[in-house]
């Protein structure tokens, strides 16, 4: 990528195309890890004010499979409910500790590689026992706290939310990409925005619990939220950048639409309160990065809001406590090759990504990926190719796409809403290993996932803007499967190496109509015993 382009559409068509990993060539990263600038894991503001939340203790219900039947008793606004909506988001989950010394932390919301490039703000009004004045508040997980970034007069804060859904709470997510550059390189945008996507998926998960419901605001553009957030004042390796806005109300109504320019005239100027914390004393620089993420950032046109039939969960409740599965989610290291998972989960675990599911209703527009699925070890499922084509509007493309030698047929006992089709009979195994860069892990679990992406109809739609939300989408989706892993007594991993053109190749597809972002695998873990498991917040019970 080089100055000459300078259209946002170029540019994110050429990164896309720089960042693919290749068998004979990754994308470019150092090629080691340069300890010495290991970003410090915890963004504070130092001299900002800090609120204590309440870590509540877990409850029995409501169970995480009536997650998708029923919708609970909306919870009332107050320190509870904005400390539980955290505690089962973006807080810490464990500790991983491999000697004296030796410790990292573990979060709800997943991360390439532990790195944790998202922040997360929270933009309220006066809450119960726990806010006194509208503000707009950094969340920060290791102490879990809320830092006051900014105070809100009540004009201001009744400007802002006016039409909103009440009572109500706005949260904000942003980026710090040198989290992920440090490891990653240039591809290290790419996973950035996988953990957006996990991180909506997190709080759309964490609000259902409580009765409310988690609606991405598509229309702010990242200057107006990075003005709400404070971010805009940052500069450098380690700045911010404003990723998205989500409205969260009690379940049950739609968010009112509101155009760029209304967002614009209701944001406040602020004076942010406190000065960010130094994360590397070093930095290398990757200006591919900086330059995707401007592209990114041109506003465009606003996806169409989408209404999905709601999505009727009829299978059997297996008791597990939403809040236990939420904190007990881990990505798994390794598979141990034997675990199946029962066809009747992995037809509910699909039939949960589709639209009309609470999760996938957390984004406003019309899907825009689906899942190739290579399935080793589902009991009573032919090993093989099988496609889920999320909106019956991907059908026709994709056929159009993919090999002409896939059969298209309905495996056995599918459920008749499901769009779920075998595309050949074969095993699997060496395929999707293959493509996961030789990860093993991708052969060893009860199935791999692809998702495509409808790249090109995408981009036509809403600019350079969408490419990051393809991204979310897939790390939402991801976020879901995680979970339903849990319940089944299995684990997930995302995979983010993946050879991108060999997924192609597999699928037949040889132009960029659909693309293929992240992958995933599902199966039974095999534990690290090196490694001791501590509690996510012991550090605070001893002091």
């Amino acid at each position: 990528m080089t100055a000459t382009h300078t259209d946002p559409l170029d540019v994110v068509r050429q990164y896309h195309q720089r960042t693919k990993h290749r068998p004979d060539r990754y994308a470019a990263s150092l090629g080691y890890l340069d300890w010495a600038s290991q970003p410090h894991p915890f963004r504070r503001f130092d001299g900002a004010a800090t609120l204590d939340l309440p870590r509540p203790a877990l409850r029995a219900a409501p169970t995480y499979d009536s997650l998708f039947a029923t919708v609970p008793a909306a919870a009332p606004l107050d320190a509870d409910t904005v400390g539980r909506l955290l505690l089962h988001s973006l807080a810490l989950s464990a500790w991983k500790q491999v000697g004296p010394g030796q410790s990292w932390s573990l979060r709800i919301n997943p991360s390439s590689g532990a790195l944790h490039p998202t922040e997360g703000y929270v933009i309220s009004g006066a809450v119960p026992g726990l806010i006194n004045a509208p503000g707009v508040f950094h969340y920060a997980p290791f102490s879990h706290q809320l830092e006051r970034r900014a105070t809100l007069t009540e004009a201001q804060w009744t400007a802002l939310t006016a039409g909103l859904l009440q009572p109500g709470l706005l949260m904000g997510l942003t980026s710090i990409h040198w989290r992920e550059a440090w490891k990653y390189g240039e591809r290290a945008w790419r996973y950035c925005q996988h953990d957006v996507g996990h991180a909506i998926g997190a709080i759309a998960f964490a609000a259902r619990t409580l009765g409310w419901q988690a609606q991405l605001l598509d229309s702010v553009i990242d200057t107006d939220l990075a003005r709400l957030l404070g971010t805009d004042t940052q500069s450098g390796p380690e700045a911010e950048h404003a990723d998205c806005l989500i409205l969260l109300s009690p379940a049950g109504s739609s968010a009112p639409t509101l155009s760029a320019d209304a967002w614009q005239a209701r944001i406040p100027a602020i004076a942010p309160l406190g000065t960010p914390n130094t994360l590397s004393h070093d930095h290398h620089p990757w200006p591919v990065i900086d330059a995707v993420a401007n592209a990114a950032h041109t506003p465009g046109p606003t996806a169409a809001a989408h209404h999905a039939k709601p999505h009727t969960d009829t299978s059997p409740d297996r008791r597990h406590s939403a809040e236990q599965i939420i904190r007990q989610r881990r990505s798994a290291v390794d598979m141990d090759g034997r675990s199946p998972l029962d066809r009747a989960s992995f037809y509910r675990l699909l039939a949960r990504t589709l639209p009309g599911a609470f999760v996938a209703d957390a984004l406003p527009w019309a899907p825009r990926i689906s899942l190739a699925l290579m399935v080793h070890r589902v009991t009573d499922l032919s090993p093989g190719f099988y496609l889920l084509v999320r909106d019956p509007a991907h059908d026709a493309s994709l056929r159009q796409s993919l090999s002409d030698q896939f059969v298209w047929e309905t495996p056995e006992g599918c459920p008749p809403d499901l769009p779920l089709f075998r595309l050949i009979g074969d095993d699997a195994r060496r395929a999707a290993q293959a493509v996961s860069c030789q990860q093993a892990i991708a052969s060893d679990g009860a199935f791999a996932v692809g998702m495509l992406a409808q790249f090109d109809a995408a981009l036509a739609a809403g600019g350079a803007r969408a490419y990051p939300r393809l991204f979310w989408e897939t790390g939402l989706i991801g976020q879901v499967m995680y979970l339903d892993a849990e319940a089944a007594g299995l684990r997930g991993t995302g995979i983010g190496c993946f050879f991108d053109d060999m997924m192609h190749a597999l699928m037949g597809i040889t132009d960029t109509a659909w693309q293929s972002l992240y992958h995933f695998t599902l199966g039974g873990p095999v534990e690290d015993d090196r490694l001791q498991t501590l509690p996510p917040y012991a550090h605070l019970d001893s002091q």
